[in-house]
């Protein structure tokens, strides 16, 4: 049996559109002799389409949209496709659903059964999960069909084997009731290293039952996830047979009964990974939410260097706006280095110096006394930051251009960002890139170009925000290095202030647990960004606000 893999960027609610991406997909792989194509979960209604499934009539639309695609299909090959559904459901509740399509007609359909919900998804608040798995007869085959999270069954992390509304393994109970192939349709979102974790949980599903193994996913951005495709095929050994490429859609027939040779997955390196996840990212949120060009504030340091270098990747230089916005405090270097980048990648910028604002605010009668009482203290740092966000802000409206915030996860974990400043914009680059990355990002980017788009004075000086004299980073931060590590433990493995305080000095990890939890509003006025780790500051990491938590919580010794 030759079978069509389509790996396809579905938008969210675009139901005709996504059908027709499905039609147009499936064309191409017949034209290549496919047999049955097979495509990702949810295609339909895009993945994840969140309370849209709670909207009356939603899910009904979803149905009546894979009855048209099945009549659309009719003279084709067939097709797996995923959708959510009300058929065969109790009243009120929605499955997520794959159903076979073949004869102009829906031939079956079968309903996920592990219904994931930790970090970003939400699965229970909307799917009723399925009563039994069994495969799909086509063919004289026995397709083992199943969903995404199906194939992550004991995996640390996913709670399933503890979960008492899951019976057991259905991959096991598909090979067990006679399925003679494993056919996974996922939408599984881009995180570090997830490639290959993906690659070794369904290698070792294949190698426990002796199936071949096909997995589709799709691609592209989706608000504040992206999914990087890498669908794949197995054969019955355990060897990886075809690899559809990362971030971008694809298709490709395999014939089960002549599997082609090994492939060998492409060795990029970890930091090439998330510097296209950003860019799918910040493209397909745009390009979703109507923006064709953007605007940001280009300091003269790495963070919004980076930001406009990735914009510039995403959408093309020429539709990426810079301000550069000097102040009183503002070196030469730091313009000079904003001008000089923006000359070299080739996007536009407006030099518009702060100073008179700022000083009409200091003459203000109302507030003179509040700055004049600290000079360059924290209200007139603050002020500065939001002159800059207000200007940015004036363009966005004005041209109509999406509003770039180029904070960073370091500095938004401990709060080292101004509300209503650096923070204001419609989208934040970097909100789940640690400091590290930043820089090995900016280094790649030139490495990739073949010379410097971020100048070499960007990489090599020391951070500064520049908004009081003679003012550094590590004034009031420790270094990043040393910061990045202990947040990682705090925020992506939810270790103990007792744990990494055998690893990192004490009163450093303390104070940095402390400004983490202190600082949390701050962060719910987030603009959304890209997820690339296990714990972005998002949708997935609900902390509260208005809390007090125990001091023994931040205590350093058992």
């Amino acid at each position: 049996m030759k079978v069509g893999l389509a790996q396809l960027n579905p938008t969210i609610g675009d139901l005709s559109g996504n059908a027709e991406r499905v039609a147009e997909a499936t064309a191409r792989l017949a034209g290549a002799g496919a047999e049955l194509v097979v495509t990702s979960e949810l295609v339909i209604s895009g993945y994840p389409p969140k309370d849209l499934l709670l909207r009356d009539g939603f899910a009904a639309a979803c149905d009546a949209q894979i009855d048209q695609l099945a009549q659309t299909l009719a003279d084709g090959p067939a097709v797996l496709v995923g959708h959510p559904t009300l058929r065969g459901m109790p009243a009120g509740c929605v499955a997520n659903a794959v159903s076979l399509l073949a004869d102009g007609r829906v031939q079956t359909t079968r309903h996920k059964l592990l219904l994931p919900n930790y970090d970003v998804f939400d699965e229970r608040r909307y799917f009723r999960p399925a009563e039994q798995i069994t495969p799909i007869p086509f063919r004289g085959r026995q397709l083992g069909v199943h969903i995404c999270e199906d194939a992550w069954w004991g995996e640390p992390g996913t709670f399933h084997e503890s979960d008492p509304y899951h019976a057991g393994d259905p991959v096991a109970m598909l090979a067990a009731a006679g399925a003679d192939v494993l056919i996974n349709l996922s939408a599984s979102p881009y995180e570090r290293n997830k490639r290959d974790r993906r690659l070794r949980i369904l290698r070792d599903h294949v190698l426990q039952h002796r199936l071949a193994c096909v997995f589709v996913n799709q691609t592209g951005g989706n608000d504040d996830l992206v999914f990087d495709g890498n669908s794949f095929v197995f054969s019955p050994a355990g060897e990886l047979v075809a690899l559809l490429p990362a971030f971008e859609t694809g298709q490709q027939v395999i014939d089960l009964a002549q599997l082609p040779g090994p492939v060998t997955p492409p060795d990029r390196p970890e930091v090439a990974g998330l510097l296209d996840a950003l860019e799918l990212g910040l493209k397909d949120y745009m390009r979703r939410c109507g923006f064709t060009e953007c605007v940001l504030g280009l300091s003269g340091g790495i963070d919004s260097a980076l930001a406009a270098a990735i914009a510039a990747r995403a959408i093309g230089p020429e539709k990426v706006h810079c301000l550069l916005m000097p102040s009183r405090y503002s070196t030469d270097h730091s313009v000079n280095d904003a001008r000089r980048m923006a000359e070299t990648v080739g996007m536009p910028y407006e030099i518009v110096p702060i100073d008179a604002i700022h000083r009409a605010y200091e003459g203000t009668e109302v507030i003179a006394e509040d700055l004049s009482s600290q000079p360059g203290g924290l209200a007139d740092q603050n002020l500065q930051a939001r002159i800059r966000g207000a200007m940015v802000m004036v363009r966005s409206n004005r041209h109509g251009w999406l509003p770039l915030a180029t904070g960073n996860k370091s500095e938004l974990a401990m709060g080292y960002c101004t509300l209503y400043g650096d923070m204001a914009g419609g989208f934040a680059v970097l909100s789940d890139v640690y400091k590290r990355d930043v820089y090995a990002m900016s280094r790649l980017i030139n490495t990739t170009a073949g010379r410097e788009l971020i100048p070499e004075n960007i990489l090599t000086k020391a951070p500064s925000a520049e908004l009081a004299p003679n003012q550094f980073d590590q004034d009031v931060l420790p270094e990043y290095d040393l910061l990045d590590a202990i947040l990682e433990g705090l925020i992506e493995r939810e270790e103990s202030v007792v744990s990494l305080s055998r690893k990192f000095p004490a009163d450093v990890v303390q104070d940095v647990a402390r400004r983490l939890d202190r600082n949390e509003f701050k962060r719910r006025q987030l603009p959304p960004g890209i997820k690339l780790s296990q714990r972005a500051f998002g949708s997935g990491r609900r902390m509260p606000i208005a809390a007090r938590l125990d001091a023994s919580l931040y205590r350093t010794e058992d």
